[in-house]
């Protein structure tokens, strides 16, 4: 086996916060030649015990609120084969309390050398951490950023063209996006060359808030 869906569960089976998860470096140990874990669900019950592993080379946990505790076990594994990483933030109504400052070492990339994907995703701090991968080490080696499926608005966008070169990136996915036209067109003109998905445009409601994709 070189491939695993945990929680492959759709809607209509549970909601994405409903489903119980468990450790998964037990498995990580039984399967040393797995190259692609996806889990979903992080909600209820999901922890990482630091592992280490050499042949894992995707790693994606999709949460409607992703905790701090899991961001900050994954800084802790070993992972030297690691190319993609995916990462469902979510929100802190649904236990999504990772913060920038967990995300931080991720960002920096020593701890994982072979990364070139680096998805963000479903982020109600989206704007935060634009912000911070704005200035991340490890954006100059990426190839795809997916800024996808969160509350990302112009403050992000902004963030994001002040800070370092982006126009090495093969694919820039921000979308379900709360960009206005202006900085919609800014972030294509400005990366040419870029494929960037601005696709599924968002609007705040009328008290101004603005929703992730997935959250319940």
């Amino acid at each position: 086996m070189t491939a695993l869906f945990m929680g492959e569960m759709v809607m209509e089976q549970s909601e994405i916060s409903w489903i119980t998860q468990a450790d998964p470096a037990p498995l990580l140990a039984a399967y040393p030649g797995l190259e692609v874990l996806r889990i979903r669900g992080a909600t209820e019950g999901l922890t990482l015990t630091p592992t280490r592993h050499t042949a894992l080379r995707e790693l994606a946990i999709e949460a409607g609120g992703l905790p701090g505790h899991v961001v900050r076990a994954i800084v802790e594994c070993d992972l030297p084969a690691l190319a993609h990483l995916e990462l469902w933030l979510g929100t802190d109504q649904y236990g999504g309390d990772a913060t920038v400052v967990d995300l931080a070492p991720i960002l920096g990339g020593a701890r994982l050398p072979s990364l070139v994907s680096l998805g963000l995703r479903n982020a109600e701090i989206a704007d935060q951490v634009a912000a911070a991968v704005a200035g991340a080490p490890v954006v100059a080696r990426l190839r795809e950023l997916d800024l996808s499926l969160g509350v990302l608005s112009d403050e992000g966008a902004a963030a994001l063209l002040a800070g370092q070169p982006l126009t090495h990136l093969r694919r820039l996915d921000p979308h379900h996006h709360y960009l206005s036209g202006e900085l919609a067109d800014r972030l294509v003109a400005e990366l040419p060359g870029v494929e960037v998905d601005l696709s599924d445009v968002q609007r705040a409601d009328r008290d101004g808030d603005r929703y992730v994709a997935v959250d319940e």
